[in-house]
């Protein structure tokens, strides 16, 4: 059905520099984001040779966290159609996904569990498509041994873990907090973080359950994960600020207390 230049980009060794991982209580998830899966199906396939449909969204549940917001959670289920060149071939391919979404305002709360779950649903039905889809990355195998490496590079760093899009920035260029409180100074680089914890982690349980980690670092909280403006809500909704220059939502130990 595929073309020998489409076989050959399927076939092609996954880029170690397009996955991401997140924490997810004590092991670390590999994951693609779904905009990364999306735009490789357009290389792969042609943007009119694959298209979805969604033939279920419906929401599973409703509750409100420690801070008084809505937790929303979304099913979808979503079919995919992959077309050869000429549209004489068709292969479909159908899963589902999960998505929360978590706000002060019901119709964000919502939004932000529909987009999430139909994302997901596509992400999971492109996967059995090859690795360029994430399918390798489905191995708990692999993400077990990612999960035991991660304390001895820690340890190595001597510092507080970032997403990798920005550990190089953070490196390199001081922070500049923008409408930061004036009794309060930026975290100072190359600083190793806290032992002792000075929050209650369970308040922000709701970050952690749509893959966000919560950082303590020289008296602010520093979000960690990715996929940070699409949930931008819900991180709002627990008191974050954004930090333009940084590109970092920060929040003030003094604030979280």
């Amino acid at each position: 059905m595929f073309t020998k230049e489409q076989n050959e980009l399927l076939n092609q060794e996954l880029d170690s520099n397009r996955i991401k991982s997140r924490s997810k209580g004590n092991v670390n998830l590999s994951y693609l984001e779904g905009f990364d899966v999306i735009d490789t199906a357009n290389l792969i396939f042609g943007f009119g040779n694959w298209s979805y449909a969604i033939t279920t969204l419906e929401q599973v549940s409703e509750e409100l966290n420690s801070n008084q917001n809505t937790v929303i959670c979304y099913r979808a289920i979503v079919r995919l159609t992959v077309q050869d060149e000429n549209h004489t071939k068709t292969v479909h391919r159908e899963d589902i996904g999960f998505g929360s979404g978590i706000s002060k305002t019901l119709a964000d709360a919502h939004e932000g569990a529909g987009k999430e779950a139909v994302t997901d649903a596509i992400k999971r039905g492109l996967k059995g498509f090859g690795n360029q889809f994430g399918l390798s990355l489905y191995d708990k195998t692999r993400n077990q041994q990612t999960t035991n490496q991660q304390p001895q590079n820690n340890q190595s760093q001597n510092q507080t873990s970032y997403p990798p899009n920005q550990q190089s920035q953070r490196n390199n260029q001081p922070q500049n907090y923008q409408n930061q409180p004036a009794n309060t100074q930026p975290p100072k680089r190359n600083t190793p973080p806290q032992q002792q914890s000075h929050y209650d982690p369970y308040e922000y349980e709701s970050l952690n359950r749509i893959g966000l980690e919560i950082i303590e670092d020289n008296g602010y909280l520093i979000i960690s994960g990715d996929d940070q403006f699409a949930k931008k809500d819900s991180i709002k909704a627990c008191g974050f600020r954004f930090d333009g220059a940084s590109k970092t939502w920060y929040k003030a130990l003094n604030q979280a207390a």
